[in-house]
């Protein structure tokens, strides 16, 4: 049963006009892939396209907020974070240390998302570059955690966002022996250390790395963060790092290739976490204390999980989709399918997330392409390519009426007349 606090919260979230402006982090103001207000379901290169304008290079979402927008990228070997208004133009950029770039088809030295309370924009790149930049682009403060903890170990590109909390910005490592695996929260206003914990959970090889993105809530009375990652999922005191509690037997057969890169996702009292490529899906109630792989793991799945896209999670429903292009929904409480659907096939596969809104689940192909279900039935309603093939790994963004579309090349918007409530 969700608890009256989380009813509170998320009535909370829904009516707030501020929240419903902003796309502060990657999956939204709710932390959950869920957009509050009524958004267009078709679009195309002649409909409903507001505008369209060239990005340097990157695979992050964008976040917004108070009418910016603000997206990492990659620009003549620098990291920068871009600042641009609700019409597309740039109203700065500001530069934070030197680009690393992807070694894999789909990464780029930018592919984790910005993240803002409203004051400080908090960005982290391939490079091991963190920094917190103001709204008139001023960068307060920076600091390379690669250069002070050790370079990582991961096989492939950096994925990980960085969230913040009351009072700091966290950055999770996870990654392969020798070099440690940590959780860092920095002070928001300076860039200080606050805390730094291992997270040296035992997971065999690759499994032992994580592209995941911690969530933030409130529970117990207490701010904690979940976190997915090397076989176990963890719950951490948001104030000291403090293990709180921790699940194991993600990965029973010690497969030593399980690196984990969907991330955990949170409705009431139940984590929904991702894992074993895909192959595995399993809710756990928040609380207690310790090792609670046996009393808290509420059920598992494996007929229906993702790799790569993050699930969505509200009222009571998880949904979840595919690398592959199947979708689905379950009961969060029980686990039990409520429908299942399979998108057109494709050689192409999905790594953004998909968001909900007003009833329509909306998914972006690699290609750009997205598909809009309804998200009771599962029935798709609309298929929308772009005016061009493009590569996309990065999270459609829906604020403000309009979607936000981010490619390696460009940035869309598209607006126009909201579909009713699906």
């Amino acid at each position: 049963m969700r608890s009256a606090a989380a009813f509170s919260l998320a009535a909370l979230l829904c009516s707030s006009p501020i929240l419903a402006d902003n796309w502060p982090n990657w999956r939204g103001p709710q932390h959950n892939g869920v957009a509050a207000g009524a958004f267009p379901i078709e679009w195309s290169g002649e409909k409903n396209l507001k505008w369209k304008i060239d990005l340097p290079s990157g695979g992050s979402t964008p976040i917004v907020w108070e009418g910016r927008i603000y997206v990492t990228c990659g620009k003549e070997g620098k990291n920068i974070l871009v600042a641009l208004d609700l019409n597309g133009k740039t109203a700065w950029e500001a530069v934070i240390g030197d680009e690393r770039k992807g070694k894999h088809q789909k990464a780029t030295g930018a592919n984790p998302s910005a993240v803002t309370d409203g004051q400080v924009i908090a960005v982290y790149y391939k490079s091991g570059d963190v920094a917190g930049v103001d709204r008139s682009g001023k960068v307060l403060w920076e600091k390379n955690l690669q250069k002070e903890y050790g370079e990582d170990t991961l096989w492939w590109d950096l994925g990980t966002s960085p969230v913040m909390t009351k009072n700091h910005v966290i950055v999770t490592v996870m990654q392969s022996e020798p070099s440690p695996s940590y959780l860092a929260a920095l002070d928001k206003k300076t860039g200080e250390i606050a805390w730094k914990v291992d997270r040296n959970v035992p997971a065999p090889k690759e499994a032992a790395q994580s592209y995941t993105t911690p969530v933030v809530l409130q529970h117990g009375g207490k701010e904690i963060v979940v976190v997915l990652g090397a076989d176990h999922v963890t719950a951490h005191d948001a104030a000291n790092g403090q293990e709180l509690w921790r699940v194991g037997g993600l990965n029973p057969e010690q497969n030593g290739f399980f690196r984990s890169i969907s991330s955990p996702v949170i409705d009431g009292n139940i984590v929904v976490a991702p894992y074993a490529r895909g192959n595995s899906l399993t809710a756990i109630r928040l609380g207690g204390t310790g090792d609670v792989t046996k009393s808290h793991v509420q059920w598992t799945k494996g007929e229906l999980s993702a790799d790569v896209p993050t699930p969505v999670a509200h009222n009571g429903k998880v949904y979840v989709a595919t690398d592959k292009g199947k979708a689905g929904c379950l009961n969060v409480e029980t686990g039990d399918e409520v429908w299942t659907a399979s998108l057109p096939k494709n050689r192409l596969a999905y790594s953004a997330s998909p968001v909900l809104a007003n009833g329509h689940l909306y998914l972006t192909r690699e290609d750009g392409t997205t598909f809009v279900l309804d998200a009771a039935s599962g029935k798709l309603l609309a298929t929308n390519p772009l005016p061009q093939e493009e590569k996309t790994v990065a999270t459609p963004v829906l604020v403000n009426g309009n979607v936000l579309l981010r490619t390696f090349e460009h940035l869309y918007c598209f607006g126009g007349e909201a579909a009713p409530a699906g």
